[in-house]
């Protein structure tokens, strides 16, 4: 019998991937066919994304797969969260899709919050405020005049669903990061829409993941040389990477790393109490209707910059080697302050902060490296303190996954700083999240509990404290 491939194509914010997966003796294999970059472009004076080219090079994975002679049944997508794109009545793309690093938004923070409170936002939503909400983009658009032709609002992941099937669908774990959502219903909150005078008509009905979105286009079968049947995942990546997690217990403590670190559990319930706002913590959408109970952390951004900075003379590997040279330092950062967010040089920016902290400026590559990694692992420890207090809940184990779990390092430092047994694995955890979404569709996998089991099986785990 033919192996029967499913193809997970993982976009993140610098790059993407089309990895098939397939089952081999009751363990899942995964292989990556096709990489591209990706990377907000400035145009206009504004950060935007390079869609076409997002899209072109989501089309030449596929014909790859047909090269290779391995054609997946199905198809998913996954993306970050918050963007989107807005289409006119003739489904034309309105303007560029605009990058979260943007600035646009500085502006209407606080008439959005005029009209409706930060902290009625916060107990509606569960959505911790962020310069780059989807609320706030999308305020900025109104004002703008951009969304007068608007007739349809697709999140990225959407929007590139629609161009390979030509339905518009929008899925609930992406649709979960808009600010938009009501925290109980898990629905649209048109309450909100309709104080802030957008277009109620924009937000059609919501999908979970498992949905069918539909088959490919004649143009695009043509193109590539197969059809396959496009279905909706966890299209917000952190959500497909929380399904990756090898723990099936009730409620599992987790950080998904990569360029943003985000920390948090898998829950039944929201937690929108004054408590969970003041600490940082959103609410955004899981599979099943669950809710990632998290908070963002600045993430391996910094040593991705850092890195470019030294015009990539540096491997990741080369940056553990010279922090672990160090030794010790002293100084900490705070990774969230806003200096970090999208700065000239990140380099920079981490000497100034210790500047204007009264703290030790690193001046090695190996001293700035670790002051970073030691900092990260300090807001880790923070954010687990947080995350027990406000849910009750005592955790044992720290459940890492994605590509920053290669760093050991980082690792060993997460577990002396917050105490806790880490988990380190799967690496590849969004497109895996993906692909099981695609299983349990498809009938391969009865459900996540069985998907978690199989994970466990199927991918190096590693346990450190």
């Amino acid at each position: 019998m033919d192996k029967k491939y499913f193809l997970a194509i993982d976009i993140g914010a610098s790059s993407g991937r089309h990895i098939l997966g397939s089952f081999n003796d009751g363990k899942i294999e995964l292989e990556e066919v096709y990489r591209f970059k990706n990377g907000a472009i400035t145009e206009n004076g504004s950060l935007v994304w390079d869609i076409k080219g997002l899209f072109n090079s989501i089309v030449e994975g596929l014909i790859e797969c047909k090269k290779l002679g391995k054609i997946p049944c199905s198809i998913g997508i996954d993306t970050w969260g918050v963007d989107y794109a807005l289409l006119d009545k003739e489904d034309n793309l309105i303007g560029n899709v605009f990058s979260y690093r943007d600035s646009r938004t500085q502006d209407v923070i606080d008439e959005v919050y005029s009209i409706i409170s930060e902290s009625e936002l916060y107990e509606k939503t569960g959505i911790q405020k962020q310069v780059f909400n989807t609320i706030f983009q999308l305020y900025a658009d109104k004002k703008s005049g951009k969304l007068e032709k608007a007739e349809t609002f697709l999140m990225v992941p959407d929007y590139l669903n629609f161009l390979l099937t030509g339905v518009k669908k929008n899925e609930y774990t992406n649709a979960s990061t808009t600010g938009m959502l009501n925290a109980k219903t898990r629905e649209w909150d048109f309450d909100i829409i309709e104080k802030l005078g957008l277009k109620k008509s924009l937000f059609k009905n919501l999908y979970q993941p498992c949905s069918v979105v539909g088959e490919l286009l004649p143009e695009i079968r043509e193109k590539v040389g197969f059809n396959a049947t496009v279905y909706l995942p966890a299209t917000h990546d952190t959500a497909s990477a929380v399904m990756a997690v090898p723990e099936n217990g009730d409620t599992p403590l987790y950080i998904s790393s990569g360029t943003w670190s985000l920390i948090g559990i898998e829950t039944k319930n929201e937690i929108t109490s004054d408590e969970a706002n003041r600490a940082g913590y959103s609410n955004e959408g899981g599979f099943n209707k669950t809710v990632r109970f998290l908070k963002n952390i600045m993430g391996l951004w910094m040593i991705q910059n850092i890195k470019k900075e030294y015009n990539d003379k540096y491997s990741f590997s080369d940056f553990v080697i010279e922090a672990k040279k160090t030794g010790k330092f002293e100084s900490l950062l705070d990774v969230n302050d806003n200096s970090f967010f999208a700065p000239k040089s990140m380099i920079e920016a981490v000497k100034d902060y210790c500047r204007k902290t009264n703290q030790k400026v690193p001046e090695t590559v190996g001293e700035i490296v670790l002051c970073v990694y030691q900092s990260l692992a300090k807001g880790y420890k923070e954010a687990v303190i947080n995350v027990e207090k406000i849910s009750g809940k005592k955790f044992e184990t720290i459940n890492i996954v994605g590509g920053g779990c290669q760093n050991k390092m980082l690792n060993e430092l997460t577990a002396e700083w917050t105490g806790k047994k880490v988990v380190t694995g799967p690496i590849e955890a969004t497109a895996v999240g993906n692909l099981v979404a695609q299983m349990i569709a498809n009938g391969e996998i009865k459900d996540l509990y069985s998907a978690r089991e199989i994970i466990k099986k199927s991918f190096d785990i590693e346990t450190i404290g």
